[in-house]
């Protein structure tokens, strides 16, 4: 048996908000300053920069994290690489290394506190089943997720787009029911959800941190010529097209702006 004070019932720190085993908490204020740097962290609190934290709670799911995530676990807890044989292990590298994310996320197992390294960036929790039970991640945004939950690489629908669309050729897809993390530049209250039937949404950009894995994803010129792209001064656009839902971050700063 364990007891835990002073953590998430500390007035400082704030649960924004709970899914399946995940928790995810905020510091409302860095109170480990110095004179020096007290004027920045006051002001990072007012402009919404704050450390934040996802705490698991295993008794209710086994989870799966990004390699390198934890920061402190307690009670029952047993880390294992979740590699069920050589065929996983070798289908797993294969998949790491197409869609640049680790090979291997290690999978925590019992029934104590898992909890992860702090981050500025904002932990968006969501379902599988509400994306209908497959859905694909931009790179590099995958934090946790339940372990039922399966990962597949879903390669693009042409190859330009490994070449023009600022990034690879594969995507990490979570298939199944539960709940999963992805880190996001922008906070949940600025992400834009679009639900197409049947039609066609195009992106200058990469603003998409997640979509439907039923849409068919292609980089396409903006125009219906050369010419005619070049005079729009938007040239390749990302297209999601078919039926499915998209999530995006439009107030996000792209790293060459």
């Amino acid at each position: 048996m364990y007891q835990v004070s002073n953590f998430m019932d500390n007035d400082d720190v704030k649960t924004l908000s709970q899914l399946g085993p995940f928790s995810v908490i905020e510091y409302q204020r860095d109170l480990s300053v110095t004179p020096s740097s007290a004027i920045n962290a006051y002001y990072c609190a007012q402009m919404n920069v704050r450390k934040r934290q996802l705490v698991c709670d295993l008794s209710k799911a086994q989870v799966t994290v990004q390699a390198g995530a934890m920061q402190w676990m307690l009670g029952n807890v047993n880390a294992t690489t979740g590699i069920k044989g050589v065929g996983d292990l070798f289908s797993k590298a294969v998949r790491g290394k197409v869609s640049g994310e680790s090979a291997i996320k290690p999978e925590y197992t019992g029934d104590g506190l898992l909890v992860l390294e702090p981050t500025y960036r904002h932990l968006i929790l969501m379902d599988a089943a509400d994306w209908g039970g497959s859905v694909v991640l931009d790179d590099g945004l995958f934090l946790a997720c339940d372990s039922r939950l399966q990962h597949k690489a879903v390669m693009r629908s042409n190859l330009s787009s490994a070449v023009a669309g600022g990034e690879g050729l594969f995507n990490l897809s979570l298939n199944g029911s539960g709940a999963f993390c992805i880190e996001s530049e922008c906070p949940r209250e600025e992400l834009v959800e679009i639900t197409l039937q049947n039609d066609v949404l195009k992106i200058d950009g990469n603003y998409a941190i997640a979509w439907s894995a039923s849409l068919e994803f292609t980089v396409e010129r903006s125009g219906k010529s050369l010419i005619g792209s070049a005079a729009s001064g938007e040239g390749l656009v990302n297209v999601y097209r078919g039926t499915g839902k998209v999530l995006m971050m439009p107030t996000a700063k792209m790293p060459n702006l």
